[in-house]
């Protein structure tokens, strides 16, 4: 099926690091140095990199130059985009004006994604790089396909239900679920608590969250040791570039 007309997320890497020759002495002016780190959003529209009001999270993953040890990730929270600053450090590139996206492994390193493209300031270059390596199949790597698919009109969607309204429960869970990180029941009973400031039982979570997936709003993984993790479902739908 064709794009959805609206502007709507469909994948997130949380702790990735940009680096950008053509906007370098910009940054080493704002951060002293020339790679910075934040979220990288690709919608159906743009490519968005964000970098402003961001958190710091110690985790416990698989650094691709250290395996096995603690990173740090630092990143900025997107549950929507219209709450993105408009303003520079963060990053928008609309998916029309790429010319050129391609995908590197990084053998031993981290996967990355090198993006040229064109707008009203001349052209433009940067390369995007995944800090952390997550638990799925795809990569940074894999969004260059996706992104030339969609500049090209190819990509194929996925009509997905009408999220419901925050005033439920239901509505409240897709909210925090929408930056499109996978969380388990815990995580997303306290992400609803801090944001909507309310109490709730666990067993409320779990049974909106099985709802929700048997509606196709979220994606259900179980995990090898018996905990269940949910996420938001892409209208990439099998073509879905979650690490």
């Amino acid at each position: 099926m064709s794009g959805p007309s609206s502007e709507i997320i469909l994948a997130q890497v949380q702790g990735a690091t940009m680096r950008d020759a053509g906007r370098k002495k910009e940054i080493e002016a704002e951060f002293g140095f020339d790679e910075i780190e934040g979220t990288l959003v690709l919608t159906n529209k743009r490519l968005i990199f964000a970098c402003t009001n961001e958190k710091e999270e110690d985790l416990p993953g698989e650094n691709l130059q250290i395996p096995g040890s603690k990173i740090g990730l630092v990143y900025s929270e997107v549950e929507d985009i219209e709450t993105i600053p408009q303003d520079p450090p963060n990053v928008f590139v609309s998916i029309a004006s790429i010319s050129m996206a391609e995908g590197h492994r990084g053998g031993i390193g981290r996967p990355s994604l090198e993006i040229a493209w064109s707008d009203a300031g001349g052209k433009h270059g940067a390369v995007f790089t995944q800090e952390l390596k997550g638990r799925g199949s795809k990569n940074l790597n894999d969004w260059a396909s996706t992104i030339e698919n969609i500049r090209a009109g190819k990509q194929r969607f996925v009509a997905l239900p009408q999220s419901p309204s925050t005033d439920t429960l239901d509505g409240k869970v897709v909210r925090v679920l929408s930056d499109m990180q996978e969380r388990g029941v815990f995580a997303i009973e306290e992400a609803v608590e801090s944001e909507f400031k309310i109490e709730l039982d666990p067993d409320q979570v779990q049974a909106a969250c099985d709802k929700l997936a048997s509606q196709g709003l979220l994606k259900r993984y179980p995990d090898s040791t018996g905990d269940i993790f949910y996420r938001k479902a892409s209208a990439l739908g099998e073509d879905d570039l979650s690490s």
